[in-house]
């Protein structure tokens, strides 16, 4: 186990649970690479400011984590996010396996694994359930919150 990058898995789910997006950016690389399910192929500030977007508009939102692991030179964590969906209103219980990659003592690779369809099950409700496993409309999904992150990056420019 190596201290110093299980510290920092800490203290970015430690910031997380504040909704302190700051913080979080903090702890990435300059030049840092995120995914998820839905947020694909962010690089160096997308993935900050990602981050700022939904630390900005969470509603009812809980965050836990554990799992902790760290070596020289990856890490990993479980965390699961509780919120309500702002477009629906309803409420998504979301479990996350992330996986991290470590260099000069920031995280330079983040990727986030979820069940695309059982988010958008809970998100989505009834459309979610029927029509949420099929590409298109996991599509669909990524493109409007790619949308969304333009929309609110345009805001702080």
């Amino acid at each position: 186990m190596n201290h110093a990058n299980a510290e920092l898995i800490h203290t970015f789910y430690q910031a997380f649970q504040r909704l302190d997006a700051e913080a979080m950016a903090a702890c990435y690389s300059a030049d840092v690479r995120f995914s998820d399910p839905v947020f694909v192929g962010l690089q160096g500030r997308e993935a900050g400011d990602m981050w700022r977007m939904l630390c900005t508009r969470a509603a009812d939102f809980s965050l836990t984590y554990g799992e902790v692991e760290a070596d020289d030179r990856r890490g990993s964590a479980q965390w699961v996010a509780r919120y309500t969906f702002s477009q629906t209103g309803r409420t998504v219980v979301n479990v996350i396996r992330a996986e991290f990659v470590f260099g000069n003592g920031r995280i330079v690779e983040h990727r986030d694994h979820f069940d695309l369809w059982r988010w958008s099950r809970q998100a989505l409700g009834l459309k979610g359930w029927l029509l949420g496993w099929l590409p298109a409309v996991q599509g669909a999904i990524r493109a409007q919150a790619r949308r969304g992150l333009a929309g609110f990056q345009a805001t702080l420019a």
